[in-house]
């Protein structure tokens, strides 16, 4: 039997619950707030909080001197793209390591699992030069490979995880059916894992928004994305704070609006599971 949490007991939890996810939002809330100072407001000692005279002088000098448009493009265009490239690849390999493995199953993705281990300026020089020779320098697609390299080995592991969980008899009765490899993959797995690729495609459209090492060594104008449009705004002349917050969040708003809109989907899918 499942034991009775007090009145107290739950508004303790609560509160930590609140206080945790306030220090964790406090950052961004600080960044936002910023973006609607002056610079002489921004680093104002002591800090101000929410008593200042708000501008949006600011988001008008980011939208007169960056093409935010543009950048955004960039950026939809590598996140979404490397994680689309690499869910073509890594659903036969995880389809491959859940329901036919080898003895070496294991061994590969400990080794995937390694690559993530290597620091990424550890092979930044040949991947520059692989680029120059290849003519895939400052270019979309150029990014939307190495991104895709770089997140598969946690594509790959994500699906293998929920692939794993799928009943191996289910796969046998549409073999038995006459579905053939393709069509099993298609009609009957990947249905089944839809909330698992749905938990991937987010985690890795996240972590291909944010990556930042990469687009600004292999970027310079034409596939610079929204990390490139921030650091533009870090100059040997000085840190121009209320600029700088003003662009960091013309470029978080679009991943919080997604994360916010996934969520509501998710609960929305579960709940509408449950009723089902």
């Amino acid at each position: 039997m499942a034991r009775a949490v007090t009145p107290n007991r739950k508004l303790i939890n609560t509160l930590v619950a609140w206080t945790i996810g306030f220090l964790i939002f406090f950052p961004i809330l600080w960044t936002i707030l910023t973006s609607f100072k002056t610079e002489a407001q921004a680093i104002n000692d002591p800090p101000l909080f929410f008593f200042f005279d708000w501008t949006l002088e600011n988001y008008g000098v980011v939208q007169e001197r960056s093409d935010y448009t543009r950048y955004l493009w960039n950026s939809i265009i590598i996140a979404f793209g490397s994680t689309t490239l690499g869910l073509l690849v890594a659903i036969p390999a995880a389809w491959a390591m859940a329901f036919v493995p080898s003895k070496r199953t294991k061994d590969i993705l400990l080794w995937m699992l390694s690559t993530k281990m290597l620091p990424a300026v550890g092979v930044l020089y040949p991947i520059y030069l692989l680029f120059i020779e290849l003519g895939l320098l400052d270019s979309r697609f150029g990014l939307v490979v190495v991104m895709m390299l770089i997140n598969l080995p946690i594509i790959v592991w994500m699906l293998y995880t929920y692939f794993k969980e799928i009943p191996s008899e289910i796969l046998e009765a549409a073999r038995m059916d006459g579905a053939s490899l393709r069509e099993e993959i298609l009609y009957v797995l990947t249905p089944m894992a839809i909330p698992g690729i749905a938990s991937t495609i987010l985690l890795n459209v996240i972590l291909a928004w944010n990556e930042a090492f990469w687009t600004l060594n292999l970027t310079a104008a034409n596939a610079a994305p929204l990390t490139a449009f921030i650091a533009s705004y870090s100059s040997p002349e000085g840190l121009f704070y209320a600029k700088l917050s003003a662009a960091s969040t013309m470029a978080i708003a679009p991943i919080l609006v997604m994360g916010w809109f996934s969520q509501k989907q998710l609960v929305r899918g579960l709940t509408f599971g449950a009723v089902k």
